[in-house]
């Protein structure tokens, strides 16, 4: 019988192998305990650099749970209400418009409030050339990255005024929709704490978890570590990805932090914060959340006609920037009800399940890539694991 550590190497070797990444890695932890931990081929293919345990690598979207945390830190300690309005922190979100195909912008029955943007109920769009506030959308986000490479400083606080220059795309509290949602979180943490969102986070998150290649830029001096990310070629291969995809910079003078998108980390730095998140809030005698603010960040939080619009992953709801396994059926996964967490747009994936004790990370760079087939094979190998583990203790 094959063994897990035979399964997980297969997995990931057979990634590279195929030619579907340059590099992949993962970290698996249970009750504590490293399960598993393995790396292959390269982080950076073009100066030879292999894939390691401590390769920097771009978050993307894992990013956001990370900025759900914070604003959670905010709201345990009194210092924002989740129904709170946007605009009572960011000024420019007063008084927006929402789109409708037929009537063009119309007000909006309410203002977008926190809870929403926990939610990806806000109604902001990322760029979208499907529809009408995407397009604009994709106009802002093109300006902004083209002023900080005529040398501007953009800062987080621009973003959001170009944010909230773009009409929603659906009324506040009505259909789950990704979008600016959390980067929008993240300039009211800005708002509230009177801190820059990077520094906030290095003070109450990564300093405590000792997390120390997690931010949102790579120093020189670990330039050599920080994997690239590829695109897929004409020819069928992969080759560097140039350019910024939702306004992300990693230069040491970046301006825009983006709570959405922008963070870089590592596979022992981000199993650190996950196995915070799996054991109430709190990591090696550090607290960062009460156990019961994590109770209710890792529940779905969608009506039952939002669940309907959240179609990325079935059988899971959506709460604090998260995903949550409400339907092992319907997910096609023999994963723990309530396991909870979030992927990246280069194929980062992320998984707790705190009845279990686990933690499960896989790490690669290929832009588009999401949600893998990959991934999914690791967690369902990992929970058979688990299985085999309990019948022989």
């Amino acid at each position: 019988m094959q063994s897990y550590q035979e399964s997980m190497d297969r997995i990931l070797k057979g990634e590279v192998e195929r030619g579907w990444v340059k590099g992949a890695s993962a970290l698996v932890l249970h009750k504590g305990k490293e399960l598993y931990c393995g790396a292959f081929g390269m982080a950076d293919a073009e100066a030879g650099i292999p894939m390691g345990r401590d390769t920097i690598i771009r978050l993307y979207s894992m990013t956001k749970p990370v900025t759900a945390v914070a604003a959670m830190i905010l709201a345990q300690r009194g210092e924002m209400d989740l129904w709170d309005p946007v605009s009572k922190f960011l000024p420019c979100f007063a008084g927006q418009k929402v789109w409708s195909d037929g009537q063009g912008e119309i007000p909006a029955d309410r203002e977008p409030v926190i809870f929403d943007l926990l939610n990806m109920t806000s109604g902001i769009p990322y760029p979208d050339a499907s529809t009408q506030p995407g397009r604009r959308m994709e106009q802002v986000v093109s300006e902004l990255v083209a002023r900080r490479e005529r040398g501007e400083r953009v800062d987080t606080q621009a973003y959001m005024k170009g944010i909230a220059s773009v009409p929603l795309c659906y009324q506040p509290g009505g259909p789950w929709m990704y979008g600016f949602s959390a980067d929008v979180l993240g300039g009211v943490i800005e708002a509230v704490s009177g801190k820059t969102l990077g520094r906030f986070l290095k003070e109450e998150i990564f300093e405590p978890l000792d997390m120390p290649d997690t931010g949102f830029f790579v120093p020189a001096a670990k330039l050599g570590r920080f994997a690239r990310h590829y695109e897929p070629s004409w020819d069928g291969g992969l080759i560097p990805h140039v350019g910024s995809h939702l306004g992300e910079y990693y230069g040491e003078d970046v301006a825009f932090e983006s709570g959405g998108a922008g963070l870089v980390s590592t596979l022992d730095d981000y199993g650190h914060f996950a196995s915070m998140m799996i054991n109430g809030g709190i990591y090696r005698g550090n607290r960062i959340l009460g156990s019961r603010t994590v109770d209710f960040m890792t529940k779905n939080r969608l009506t039952d006609s939002q669940y309907h619009t959240f179609d990325w992953t079935r059988g899971y709801g959506y709460g604090c920037l998260m995903r949550v396994l409400m339907d092992q059926g319907a997910a096609a996964t023999n994963g723990s009800l309530g396991e909870f967490g979030w992927d990246g747009w280069t194929g980062n994936y992320v998984t707790m399940a705190p009845g279990e004790e686990l933690v499960i990370l896989y790490f690669i760079q290929r832009c588009g890539a999401g949600f893998t087939s990959a991934a999914r094979k690791i967690r369902m190998a990992t929970y058979g694991a688990l299985e085999d583990e309990i019948r022989t203790s």
